[in-house]
């Protein structure tokens, strides 16, 4: 098996790249990469353009206005990427948002790095593309075996879940708000969680980007379940961003907030990096809407009552 330098500018494939079993083959990784524990000790080959303190609304307001000049919101550091020789690197195409365009990484490699290493460019907009992704880079790692297995565990387990929901007889409605200010819900790949988790989904659409939404939309859905996980925060961010919510008139008249089961999840370490731990996001999806059948463990640590 060639032994492989691989460069993850994206925090998904380094989880995916180290759930492979190539950990050790990772010599970069992007600014974001902090899962498994111990990758952090790698030299960042990324950063942002923006300032990522400050409120979701003006982190929103920076993001609009860099993507008026610009493919993406982050940039490479091509040198860090010559110097570290990569035989693989690692991009996505799914959101300019999220990490760097491949595009940015494609004129990097072009103009930089001697060693012209392989660019793998995953674009996840569901679980289906998430399986094609981990088989991508499996390949790409001379490991098709591993990725096959890999893919096979992981929906035996979405598989478990699904069996038990499947025979419950009350299925919550449920909003995932995926951006708190301005308000946005969960697209792409939670949709399928949710209904894998025994729930029915009321915004956003499998397969699809996540559409912004309005307070008014919000309420008049009235959701018996809502789950806050916004995009790069976890619990105790968002938890400061909850103001701008649940200070609005009319947020204690909402069910799910009468009868407590509104809930504050770990976006950043779950369901906004689709690789191997959708898994453990569809667990707490499990756990918040079907309490007395499921029990992951991951109360406190994953998710938490508002």
């Amino acid at each position: 098996m060639t032994e492989h330098r691989i460069v993850s500018l994206i925090a998904s494939a380094t989880e995916i790249v180290a759930a492979l079993g190539f950990e050790d083959r990772l010599v970069g990784r992007s600014h974001e990469c902090d899962y498994p524990a111990g990758v952090e000790r790698l030299p960042a080959c990324s950063e942002p353009k923006i300032d990522v303190n400050g409120t979701s609304r003006q982190i929103d307001d920076r993001v609009k206005t860099v993507l008026k000049e610009a493919l993406s919101v982050y940039r490479v550091f091509g040198e860090k990427l010559e110097e570290l020789e990569p035989s693989v690197v690692i991009t996505q195409t799914q959101c300019e948002v999220c990490a760097v365009s491949l595009k940015d990484v494609e004129q990097v490699v072009c103009d930089l790095v001697g060693s012209q290493p392989q660019i793998v460019s995953l674009e996840p907009m569901c679980l289906a593309d998430m399986w094609r992704d981990i088989q991508s880079v499996g390949d790409a790692l001379d490991a098709a075996d591993r990725a096959t297995d890999l893919n096979r565990r992981l929906q035996e387990r979405l598989a478990a879940i699904a069996k038990t929901s499947e025979q419950l007889t009350q299925r919550p409605t449920i909003a995932c708000i995926e951006w708190i200010d301005p308000l946005m819900s969960a697209g792409n790949w939670v949709p399928e969680l949710v209904e894998l988790a025994g729930g029915e989904n009321l915004f956003g659409e499998a397969g699809k980007h996540s559409p912004w939404m309005t307070w008014d939309e919000l309420a008049a859905a009235d959701p018996e379940v809502i789950a806050i996980m916004p995009c790069g925060f976890d619990i105790e961010r968002s938890r400061s961003e909850l103001p701008v919510l649940i200070d609005r008139p009319g947020w204690t008249d909402l069910k799910a907030v009468c009868d407590s089961r509104a809930f504050v999840v770990d976006g950043n370490q779950f369901f906004n990096r689709p690789g191997p731990r959708l898994v453990e996001s569809a667990e707490i999806l499990a756990e918040i809407l079907h309490p007395s059948e499921f029990q992951f463990g991951h109360k406190r640590s994953g998710w938490q009552p508002i």
